[in-house]
């Protein structure tokens, strides 16, 4: 079920959900939703010799990557076409009985920003920034502010809690992230 305004209210306050820093209701809280700010870390493709990304070959796509850090307030320029990985200003700790999901904000869409391209959930047990896989599919630039409301958060409750929530699990790969990391797909076993 997923959890009311005041449901996710009660949960802050309980401290079963935890939300750093802690929301102003009034500009980020909706019906069924938390809205999450805009970090001030980036990361994006620098220009490489590698003509393509090899999932199988064991490589650091960290290397592939720079980290872009900008200051509060201050604009960072999405071109059309592109595309970068962002934290949120808030760390969200999740109980091993309620997961979240991430959706873009409509109005942010509507000029072609996508949020996420496919990473919105957030297991029980999760501990950290959400990251997420920014793109600008217009044909205009986009000025992105940090610090403003860039996606929603939205909590479910689960049956019953995980048995194995997301920091006990020995492949977890982004539990407790303060920047964007690159992804770590190479880690996971090869068939």
């Amino acid at each position: 079920m997923i959890l009311s305004d005041k449901d996710i209210k009660k949960h802050l306050k309980q401290g079963k959900i935890k939300i750093i820093p802690k929301p102003n209701f009034r500009e980020q809280l909706g019906p069924c939703s938390l809205d999450l700010r805009l970090g001030n870390t980036f990361k994006t493709f620098k220009p490489t010799q590698y003509p393509y990304l090899d999932l199988k070959r064991k490589m650091n796509f960290e290397i592939l990557m720079e980290e872009i850090k900008v200051e509060n307030g201050a604009p960072f320029i999405l071109q059309p076409k592109e595309f970068i990985i962002a934290i949120t200003k808030e760390e969200i700790i999740l109980p091993a009985d309620i997961m979240a999901r991430l959706d873009g904000r409509s109005s942010l869409g509507r000029l072609g920003l996508v949020v996420h391209s496919t990473a919105a959930r957030f297991d029980p047990g999760w501990k950290g920034k959400a990251v997420m896989e920014l793109g600008n599919l217009g044909i205009m630039p986009i000025i992105l502010y940090v610090g403003m409301r860039i996606c929603a958060m939205t909590f479910e409750t689960l049956s019953s809690p995980s048995e194995v929530p997301y920091l006990k699990q020995k492949d977890h790969k982004y539990a407790g992230q303060k920047s964007p990391r690159a992804s770590k797909i190479n880690r996971e076993p090869k068939k």
